[in-house]
This record gives structure tokens, sequence and C-alpha cells, in this order.
């Protein structure tokens, strides 16, 4: 079974791209430290491939600054994931992207996935998808997680990153 690792700093809507991916109830909350260990949980792809889901500890970079982070980085050195689910919020990227290019540098396979891009949206802030893939040299999937939006589709992209692996 292939597993794939949720990371992402504090508040981008990992845990509730956990929930939507898995069908979880893992709990959200809005301050540091709500997941202070990996959660794990299963999603199932379109053709019904099992992946194992690791949702891993908010950072906000790859240099831990606290046993959340510790955590965080010790999985992915450890290479118990096949590749990565980076989740960023859309509506405030200067923030969540350098843990993104931390990943990228890290040269793991990985999935970026823009979340909350309605209320970006609804803050007048348009980002070309397009681009910021072609940019950072790896695919970007926007979602809504707490609507499921994008799932499908993401749920679609981790397939595909499962066959070529």
């Amino acid at each position: 079974m292939s597993q794939v690792a949720l990371l992402g700093s504090p508040n981008c809507g990992k845990s509730a791209l956990f929930n939507a991916l898995t069908g979880g109830n893992q709990k959200i909350a809005n301050y540091p430290g709500v997941t202070v260990d990996r959660k794990v949980g299963s999603a199932k792809t379109p053709s019904g491939q099992d992946v194992r889901i690791i949702d891993l500890p908010g950072t906000y970079s790859l240099n831990p600054q606290s046993p959340d982070e510790e955590i965080t980085r010790n999985i992915l050195a450890s290479m118990e994931t096949d590749f990565v689910v980076a989740v960023a919020d859309a509506t405030n990227l200067e923030r969540t992207l350098g843990l993104t290019l931390e990943i990228i540098g890290m040269g793991k396979p990985m999935v970026l996935v823009l979340n909350m891009v309605d209320l970006a949206e609804k803050r007048g802030i348009k980002i070309n998808i397009d681009k910021l893939s072609k940019q950072l040299g790896v695919l970007v999937v926007p979602t809504v997680a707490i609507k499921r939006v994008g799932i499908d589709r993401l749920l679609a992209e981790i397939e595909t990153l499962t066959k070529t692996r």
C-alpha cells in the first residue's frame, strides 16, 4: 500500500483535507499543536486502490523548533512515505510557500494542494495555477477541503503518482 504524507503549515486546512480524503473525524481548530502526533487513515483512489494517508503535525519549516516539527521532519527524513502532498493556504501563499520550497528542495515526489481557494477568490486573490505549477516544477491542485472541492482530482493524481513509483 502506498503511503502519502500530508504536510503543511498550521491552519492551512491540512486536517480538513485529511478528513475529506479519509472520511475521518480528526479534530480541527485554529490554534497550533492540534495535530501533535501523526494521524493515519486510508483513502481509495478512483480505481479502488487503497492509499495510506499520514497527517503530520503542522510546521512552518523543516528545521524543527518544537516537538511537533521534529516529528514531521523525522518522518520525512525516514522515507516512511512514498510521496508528499504539501498543503498551502491559498489566502496566504507568502507564509505557506516557504515550506513548500523546502520540501521541493528535498527532492521528494510531491503534489501541492492550494487549499481554501474559495476564500482566496472572495478576497480578490487571483492565482494562476498553471503558472505556479510550472514555476515550482510540481503539480498544483486547488481545493476547498471542508466542501470536498477538488478531492476527487487529488485522489486521481495520488493514484497516478503511486503508479509511477
